[in-house]
């Protein structure tokens, strides 16, 4: 089951401590972290994920960076997550290299399967459960109708728990990801 923490430096308080708990996911041996910091300025960005990049990270985690394709290539990150209405991941993978990897962010079975004909690598179906702020949860049928429809991972994100994670990977998720989940007891 892949593992997918998406970051979010605010909640947490301080820099430093966005820092640590991505190091004790990494050492946790988690698949992948999204480096999600939007406000960030590219600078800073590539700042921010080259100090992770530096992290001891034995399980081999794989680092991608939220939307930038420019940052993830110049820091060497292993991919980009591409919001649903970005660059299209086919143009994407014309520039980067071999092995490169292209999560795209879906909210209906026909964005997953608009992301797998466009080249992505995988998918990240949201909302699955309510969470505040995110419209109408799509709940696990369309997780399972999704999951089914294409070759490529899919992810369960939103309203995520661990009680949840078996409903999530019974109807055919690949993994979960998620902000919270990753994050609680690591603030300030």
């Amino acid at each position: 089951m892949i593992r997918y923490y998406i970051t979010d430096r605010g909640p947490l308080g301080a820099p430093t401590v966005l820092l640590a708990n991505i190091a004790a996911q990494l050492a946790a041996g988690i698949e992948m972290i999204q480096l999600r910091e939007r406000d960030l300025a590219a600078r800073e960005l590539l700042s921010l994920a080259e100090a992770v990049l530096r992290l001891p990270n034995p399980g081999g985690t794989k680092l991608l960076i939220n939307d930038r394709t420019d940052v993830a290539l110049a820091c060497g990150a292993a991919g980009v997550h591409l919001r649903g209405n970005s660059v299209s991941p086919s143009r994407i993978r014309a520039i980067a290299p071999e092995g490169f990897l292209i999560g795209v962010s879906c909210h209906s079975v026909d964005d997953v399967r608009r992301a797998q004909e466009e080249g992505a690598s995988f998918a990240v179906l949201a909302p699955i459960f309510a969470t505040p702020g995110k419209g109408a949860p799509l709940g696990l049928g369309p997780l399972a109708e999704a999951a089914g429809a294409v070759g490529i991972p899919v992810l369960a994100l939103g309203g995520i728990s661990e009680a949840r994670i078996p409903q999530c990977v019974a109807a055919g998720a690949a993994g979960i990801a998620g902000i919270s989940i990753f994050q609680r007891g690591s603030r300030a």
